[in-house]
């Protein structure tokens, strides 16, 4: 029975390096699967089937150009979308499992200048991208570079005249951990607010448990206007906000 139970645990382990392989080079052919990982082609079609009937993967055809000559196209194997996500969960556990050994070991303000480094990087590659944009187009010039990292961002009008604009996040690769850690969205506004030159006001996120992140940019016209840019403020009636979830940042802290 224990040797049963070490070739299952073997065959789990080897099967999520096939997938990993797929993952990060795919769409590969099970040849050079073999070839990569030191199997069989009796073992590498094993995990394969095993893949597949999980939705892990999926098979294509590779394209046949004209110099290959006759011959069935090779057939490949791509990740699926299942298989991805599984792949991003495992990451997500992992990453919220240091977290809290920080926070543990080192108190919460740990968590919060961790979450400040990860997005100093960001915010390093975003600036030229953003800086170098009109003064009108730099939230949209934002909304594109987040979208090139996955965030599928977009920017919009606020409602209301004179009312600045939004930016809208339909997706955060981080949503399961900053559900644990807020700091990371905290950094990630103070962020926002540095790159833009203007106070934001984070109004919704997904790690919140809203379809949508969120995040209202004060018009530049209304910056200097509006007195100290480095406090918060109390909604003003008729303001859209996502519960207790907004927070304005003009500055380092939220």
């Amino acid at each position: 029975m224990g040797q049963s139970a070490a070739t299952a645990g073997a065959d789990q382990s080897t099967r999520a390096r096939v997938a990993r392989l797929i993952l990060e080079n795919g769409p590969v052919t099970a040849a050079s699967l073999g070839s990569s990982l030191g199997l069989t082609p009796a073992a590498v079609r094993r995990h394969l089937d095993h893949l597949l009937d999980d939705g892990m993967i999926e098979t294509r055809l590779a394209r046949v150009y004209a110099n290959r000559g006759r011959g069935r196209p090779a057939r490949m194997f791509a990740i699926t979308d299942a298989g991805r996500s599984a792949f991003e969960h495992a990451y997500d556990d992992l990453a919220a499992s240091a977290l809290r050994f920080l926070a543990e070991r080192a108190g919460p303000e740990a968590v919060t200048e961790f979450a400040r480094r990860q997005v100093a990087d960001l915010e390093r590659r975003y600036r030229p991208a953003v800086t170098s944009a009109p003064l009108a187009d730099r939230v949209r010039a934002l909304a594109e570079a987040l979208s090139v990292d996955g965030y599928a961002a977009s920017a919009s009008a606020g409602p209301g005249p004179s009312a600045g604009e939004q930016l809208c996040q339909h997706h955060c690769p981080v949503a399961h951990v900053a559900a644990k850690y807020p700091q990371l969205c905290e950094a990630e506004t103070e962020a926002f607010s540095r790159l833009l030159g203007t106070p934001v006001q984070r109004l919704a996120t997904i790690a919140h448990g809203d379809g949508i992140c969120t995040t209202h940019v004060t018009a530049p016209s209304l910056r200097d206007s509006r007195g100290a840019t480095n406090t918060r403020r109390t909604p003003a009636a008729g303001d859209t906000v996502a519960g207790d979830n907004a927070t304005e940042v003009g500055g380092l802290s939220a």
